[in-house]
């Protein structure tokens, strides 16, 4: 049986650039916001669900993301809406990775709403990203088509970053080096199996 550890962070601390490490060691990992392109993308499965809750979103090349972004930003009840059909779907691939690897010491979910949406509670370990506040805002404001508001409204619908560090197992720091951040990694997983040296 696995050991199940949940992977977040507020958006810009680095998460997918750690998720990456850990697949790099050989751990397997869900990355849920991979899953929901796929889902959304040319073929897939949420795409006439989507396109039939919110007219004109998508495309032959699937959910138009800005589109969509548009018809529920700044909308409450339509958001909520569009969850109701992507988490169930995206618990689903979760549960099908799970069971695929469940002969994996430890398998990482990348979530990033993991304790927004409750996902905290199917893992056993929770692991979180963080950097200095100044470098998430240079981080995120780098992006294209971001901008303040938006980044501020993103941040408003995420737990600010002191209050997941302080329920988090480990903490993950990416205000440095990436190979400090990769022996940060190295050590939650000889940490979680036990291995010494490396």
């Amino acid at each position: 049986m696995s050991l199940v550890l949940g992977l977040t962070g507020s958006i810009g601390m680095g998460k997918s650039t750690v998720a990456a490490m850990f697949a790099d060691a050989g751990v397997p990992v869900f990355d849920a916001d991979a899953e929901v392109h796929r889902l959304q993308g040319p073929g897939g499965a949420l795409v006439a669900q989507i396109e039939a809750e919110f007219p004109d979103t998508t495309t032959e090349l699937g959910v138009d993301r800005t589109l969509l972004g548009e018809a529920v930003f700044g909308n409450p009840e339509a958001f909520k809406r569009l969850e109701g059909i992507v988490h169930p779907a995206v618990a689903h691939a979760r549960n099908e990775f799970l069971k695929a690897n469940s002969d994996q010491p430890l398998v990482l979910l990348d979530v990033p709403l993991l304790f927004e949406a409750g996902g905290w509670r199917q893992v056993d370990k929770i692991i979180v990203v963080s950097a200095p506040p100044e470098v998430q805002r240079e981080r995120v404001l780098a992006r294209p088509g971001m901008t303040v508001e938006r980044f501020e409204s993103i941040l408003a619908r995420q737990m600010p970053d002191a209050e997941k560090r302080a329920r988090a197992d480990f903490v993950i720091s990416t205000g440095g080096t990436k190979d400090a951040t990769r022996a940060e990694v190295a050590a939650v997983i000889a940490c979680l199996t036990g291995q010494t040296g490396g």
